[in-house]
């Protein structure tokens, strides 16, 4: 099981980073959160899950071990895979995880897309006993504006994770400031984390 890599940020994408480790380029799919932790160019760490299929091995990477824990802990739900799993993460973080699987905030849950109230009340009942409390009383961190110069990059991610597009869209206009200008590519991760908790109505 490979459980961290760590080495030189050589490519960024809306889902995924390459990490070059020993030679070697590794492609670890990330949360909107994590690759905006990223730099091309920097030393980069990850803690990470490889999910193994008959046809294929694939690597997600995570911000710390916690983070990581809690996305091969809920695949322990029937009915919830990798890409579900991201989903989650993508719109809540772990603690935010805890927190609607400790109040049995079944809403919270059916923010993240592919998951239906029956989903919810699956989550809530298979889970109680296995995220424990949470560790902190806030939600996420806001994010930074961006431009709408690379909306349809965002739009795309969204839809990616499971979105409609019409939602998709909705969101990105929404999370954009009305007075927003042309910025770099950088600036994509922080509108589709803003997006994110557009459709997530805010929590983290």
């Amino acid at each position: 099981m490979i459980a961290t890599l760590r080495g030189r940020v050589a490519n960024i994408r809306l889902d995924a980073v390459v990490l070059e480790v020993g030679g070697l380029g590794l492609r670890a799919y990330a949360t909107p959160a994590t690759l905006a932790s990223l730099r091309v160019g920097e030393q980069g760490e990850l803690a990470t899950s490889l999910v193994v299929r008959e046809d294929s091995l694939t690597l997600y990477g995570f911000a710390d071990a916690d983070e990581r824990d809690v996305f091969e802990t809920v695949q322990t739900v029937s009915g919830v895979g990798p890409r579900l799993a991201m989903a989650m993460l993508a719109v809540h973080t772990p603690d935010g995880l805890r927190r609607a699987v400790a109040t049995e905030d079944l809403a919270a849950l059916q923010r993240v897309p592919g998951i239906g109230r029956k989903g919810a009340q699956r989550i809530v009942l298979e889970l109680a006993d296995r995220l424990g409390p949470p560790t902190t009383g806030g939600p996420a961190g806001g994010a930074a504006p961006a431009t709408a110069d690379r909306r349809d990059e965002v739009v795309e991610a969204l839809v990616g994770l499971g979105w409609n597009l019409r939602a998709a869209q909705d969101a990105v206009t929404t999370a954009l400031p009305t007075d927003a200008g042309a910025v770099e590519s950088d600036d994509v991760a922080p509108l589709l984390r803003a997006a994110l908790r557009v459709l997530g109505g805010g929590h983290g």
